[in-house]
């Protein structure tokens, strides 16, 4: 086993971990303007933001590699007669978990920006493989990771990372730096967009 899906499984298995709260990211109201169609939240944990995604018409899967986390978040939406589905699965590997496309909206809260370095090509090959031309992508991330998180082989994240390892498949368009009460002190918010297959847009 990998040793930060240890650290995740440990965190969901005893306790409650700070980043994980029962309010869906602020952020997430101006997502669900517009019509809504297929939704992909990478890195779900306990599904808050899944569900409220559900709530407002989306068709959303969550996935993630805690089993604990699944769990809860397919029980809380299953109490709450969610539509939202889940699925135990890595987000760096999302074919081998199920998850297919094509989504209109695809939502990382906080996930990418803990992905060891060497995972994060696979995850980007695997996110552009499911979204469909001209989608949304929000990734939000803090830039400087803990000193805990190094040892787990994560670095935080970057525009010149995303536009470097993204560029090929989408273009980012806007950054903001958004308050991110219970998970992390502050996070940036990334908005990218998936190209057109085989065009030539430059990031």
């Amino acid at each position: 086993m990998r040793l930060d899906s240890f650290f995740y499984r440990f965190a969901y298995r005893f306790g409650k971990p700070r980043w994980d709260t029962a309010e869906p990211q602020p952020e997430l109201e101006e997502l669900v303007k517009g019509r809504p169609g297929r939704a992909l939240d990478i890195g779900c944990g306990t599904g808050t933001d899944a569900i409220y995604l559900a709530k407002h018409g989306w068709q959303v899967v969550g996935v993630d590699f805690v089993p604990k986390a699944v769990e809860t978040a397919k029980a809380r939406a299953l109490a709450g007669g969610s539509s939202a589905s889940f699925v135990l699965g890595d987000v760096t590997q999302l074919r081998r978990a199920g998850v297919r496309g094509p989504f209109e909206l695809l939502v990382d809260i906080g996930c990418y920006h803990a992905i060891p370095a060497g995972l994060r090509d696979s995850y980007a090959a695997g996110v552009a493989a499911v979204a469909r031309e001209g989608a949304d992508f929000y990734l939000a991330g803090i830039s400087d990771a803990p000193a805990s998180w190094r040892l787990l082989g994560a670095r935080g994240v970057s525009s010149a990372e995303l536009r470097s390892r993204f560029g090929d498949a989408f273009l980012l368009q806007e950054e903001q730096t958004t308050a991110a009460v219970g998970r992390v002190s502050q996070l940036v918010l990334y908005h990218l967009v998936r190209k057109q297959l085989g065009g030539s847009q430059s990031s």
